[in-house]
């Protein structure tokens, strides 16, 4: 190894021994914060706080650390990836303690610690978070992708709990005071985005270490209406055939018909697509756990919150106005479906396009 590669090595891990002292100082405000939170240590709030300051010194430390890198050693390949990754995980961090200093403010604004239903909540998603938070940072100093990968997949069952937790909110008939509800419903955004930067400092990981970038998003989509026996199927059908590698798309509807439309049926069959044998409309009977997962709802019939008494926080409702289904197979019902199936086709595409981009699959 010649003195330059020496030399651009050991400033490279002085940078990541900053990082990593960096990361240590926020996985303890975050830790320090929730206790405070659930024991109502407000000297441990406010030391929470303070501390922050040296997380953002330290963030910038780094910050000059790499530019002084760059301009110094002008990186290429695997170093400049590298670097990449550690100035993005810089800001990561820094949110993370910013985060973690809400917590503390919230928890200097209650009256007294959390109780009941809600502080145990707030115990397993805490514990959860920060189990996320120390297995993301572990993985990234080490640079191991596969913990990164293993930990990403804590996030999504989080953010479905959270919603779960955020509905529970909303109908609690406790007492407590609105005061103290809101700092709770800030208490668990901040850990949401807690999980929210380890999972990209996971991403980060995975992306020095081999150089794979994050895998485009495949979004789970609902077609809901009444009876789902022809126009919520057409538009599973179109999604289907043709933004296969970019969605899971199931349809249902609030009163399911015995049998599908069968005018519909011969209809898709001549735009090749073959329903299976075994095809049968389907009810919108979904736990709330299983609706969060959903990341879009369209109704085809009427309001989306019709059909549900609580919408997701994280998903979003479109409601298309796309007509009735014709009520038999003759010229002009079969003029029909081919309108809803343009009607549709066209609607899907720029849904598609707006999620995935102009070159979805």
């Amino acid at each position: 190894m010649s003195h330059y590669e020496e030399r651009l090595e050991k400033d490279l891990t002085a940078i990541r021994g900053q990082v990593a002292e960096m990361a240590g100082l926020v996985e303890i405000a975050t830790k320090n914060a929730m206790h405070a939170l659930q024991t109502g240590n407000n000297k441990l709030a406010s030391a929470t706080v303070l501390e922050d300051h040296v997380i953002n010194r330290s963030m910038r430390r780094i910050d000059q650390l790499c530019h002084k890198f760059i301009a110094l050693h002008l990186p290429s390949a695997g170093h400049l990836r590298m670097l990449s990754s550690v100035i993005r995980a810089n800001i990561e961090l820094e949110r993370i303690g910013d985060y973690a200093v809400t917590i503390a403010r919230e928890s200097l604004q209650l009256s007294s610690p959390p109780s009941g239903p809600l502080s145990r909540e707030l115990e397993r998603v805490g514990s959860e978070t920060y189990l996320m938070l120390s297995q993301s940072i572990k993985a990234f100093n080490e640079l191991n992708p596969d913990m990164a990968k293993g930990t990403m997949i804590m996030e999504e069952q989080m953010e479905n709990d959270l919603d779960i937790i955020y509905a529970e909110l909303m109908t609690n008939d406790d007492r407590d005071t609105v005061k103290n509800l809101l700092a709770m419903f800030a208490v668990f955004t901040q850990l949401k985005r807690v999980a929210d930067q380890a999972k990209n400092l996971c991403e980060e990981t995975v992306f020095a270490a081999t150089g794979d970038t994050k895998a485009p998003k495949i979004y789970n989509i609902l077609f809901i209406d009444e009876d789902n026996s022809c126009q919520s199927q057409i538009a599973e059908a179109i999604a289907r055939k043709n933004f296969p590698e970019s969605g899971r798309y199931i349809s249902a509807g609030r009163q399911p018909a015995a049998a599908l439309n069968p005018a519909m049926m011969d209809f898709l069959e001549n735009h090749g697509i073959n329903l299976a044998v075994s095809a049968k409309p389907s009810p919108v009977d979904m736990t709330p756990l299983q609706l969060t997962t959903q990341h879009v709802i369209v109704s085809l019939q009427g309001p989306v919150k019709s059909y549900f008494d609580q919408i997701p926080f994280h998903t979003t409702p479109l409601e298309w106005d796309v007509g009735p289904a014709p009520e038999s197979g003759d010229a002009a019902g079969v003029q029909r479906l081919e309108e809803l199936y343009r009607n549709m086709a066209v609607q899907i595409r720029d849904l598609m396009e707006i999620l995935r981009g102009e070159e979805a699959p």
